[in-house]
């Protein structure tokens, strides 16, 4: 899949992976290597990274084929937004892309810089990345596989829902960026929001075997 690794190219610290650094400088930026994971690992990652396991859901391979079957020149932009590793998509009630975070466009080093220029001091977070209409809300959940103990919700139920991709590949990073969106949720105050989380360790680990 050649499209795929070309478009890991733009990961800004997944890339150490890909280029084969040490060990010691993945543990610097607090990564490890991708491997696929089961639901039973994603399971014991989410109790790990307080992650509620009835908002749990795993992000399902044929994301990657969605993307890709882009126009690769009109949505060059966007399909490398939405192919990061960490993202935080913020939905309003209509559905619509409101606020998008992603980890190439955060900073920081060794640790991301999410809440750079305070844009995290607001519910919903300030604008970091471009937002684009590529990805309804509803196109997006149907990538998302639930795991057993995941509860259905729906929708139209909430003001905002907010759908987090992590993996544990990226570890400390994907840990710190889930702190960082909870924390921003408790300003919303009056609204109901639901925040979905989307394990993408497998999107990585296949294309990483299939480079």
């Amino acid at each position: 899949m050649k499209q795929t690794s070309h478009f890991l190219t733009f990961f800004v610290i997944s890339a150490l992976i890909l280029t084969g650094c040490t060990s010691s400088l993945l543990k610097l930026y607090g990564m490890k290597d991708m491997k696929a994971v089961d639901e039973k690992m994603i399971s014991e990652l989410c109790q790990e990274y307080n992650i509620p396991l009835e908002d749990s859901y795993e992000l399902d391979t044929a994301y990657s084929t969605f993307l890709l079957s882009r126009d690769k020149v009109l949505y060059k932009e966007q399909i490398k937004n939405h192919y990061q590793p960490l993202q935080a998509l913020y939905f309003d009630k209509m559905g619509h892309l409101i606020s998008f975070q992603i980890n190439c466009n955060a900073g920081g080093s060794p640790n991301l810089a999410w809440d750079r220029d305070s844009i995290l001091t607001t519910f919903p977070p300030k604008q970091q990345t471009a937002i684009d209409s590529i990805l309804s809300l509803d196109k997006q959940l149907k990538f998302l596989h639930p795991l057993t103990q995941t509860s259905k919700f729906n929708a139209a139920d909430y003001d905002y829902v907010v759908v987090i991709y992590w993996n544990r590949f990226m570890d400390r990073q994907s840990k710190r960026f889930i702190k960082f969106m909870q924390d921003n949720s408790q300003l919303a105050k009056d609204k109901k929001v639901k925040i979905v989380y989307a394990n993408n360790d497998n999107i990585f680990a296949m294309a990483d075997t299939q480079k």
